[in-house]
């Protein structure tokens, strides 16, 4: 009997603490939370897994238009064109080339064609030390010169690797060099960074001066 007495007192009293919070909740006693902030949407081409250019070598491999590299479609085959500078020995870009900015290198010295293009064949590399090389092996043409860089590229610490970094775990891709890189002004342009980690609900201030603290 004691025993159901007991039990009874208990179950009131988490009733009547149950109606309660229940009334308060209904009542508001403690105030609106604040409402969340809208975050904005991040933009889509950040999350982008493109490449900024693409190489000969991926034009062919997908089907895409190839024809500017198609040299010969101007140019005489038996008439090597011939390279104009300007008083400062600047090399002056043909107004059919005009969408070619040269920047290869610092204070100009590097900033003539056929130190990559070949003169005789001008659908195909030369490199300094006498290869000549297809289009679409544009990367080797650049590590003629950029021995570390190549180093660290055949080693997936520069450009871009996909696939299995274990090569016997399954196949992997590299991106060449001018599929970031614009040959002819190769400095990688600056690009917006994504945005910061976004609080659901304001952050507290900070408590105590930390300035001077060590």
């Amino acid at each position: 009997m004691r025993h159901d007495r007991k039990s009874a007192l208990v179950l009131t009293g988490l009733f009547v603490a149950f109606l309660a919070l229940a009334a308060a909740f209904v009542l508001n006693l403690w105030g609106k939370p604040e409402p969340l902030r809208p975050i904005a949407l991040t933009d889509p081409q950040i999350m982008s897994t493109e490449t900024v250019r693409k190489s000969y070598a991926e034009l062919v491999r997908t089907g895409g238009d190839a024809s500017t590299f198609e040299c010969y479609i101007c140019h005489e085959q038996e008439n090597p064109p011939t390279l104009k500078f300007d008083e400062n020995h600047n090399l002056i870009i043909p107004e059919e080339h005009s969408n070619i900015v040269m920047g290869h290198g610092q204070n100009n010295r590097n900033n003539l064609c056929f130190n990559c293009h070949d003169e005789k064949n001008l659908e195909a590399f030369q490199t300094k030390d006498g290869r000549e090389l297809k289009f679409e092996e544009s990367t080797q043409l650049c590590g003629s010169c950029h021995g570390p860089t190549i180093r660290d590229w055949d080693a997936g610490a520069h450009g871009r690797t996909s696939g299995h970094w274990n090569r016997e775990m399954g196949p992997f891709t590299k991106q060449d060099c001018v599929s970031c890189h614009d040959p002819h002004t190769p400095k990688f342009p600056g690009r917006k960074p994504g945005p910061p980690p976004h609080a659901l609900r304001p952050l507290p201030p900070p408590t105590g001066n930390t300035q001077g603290e060590h």
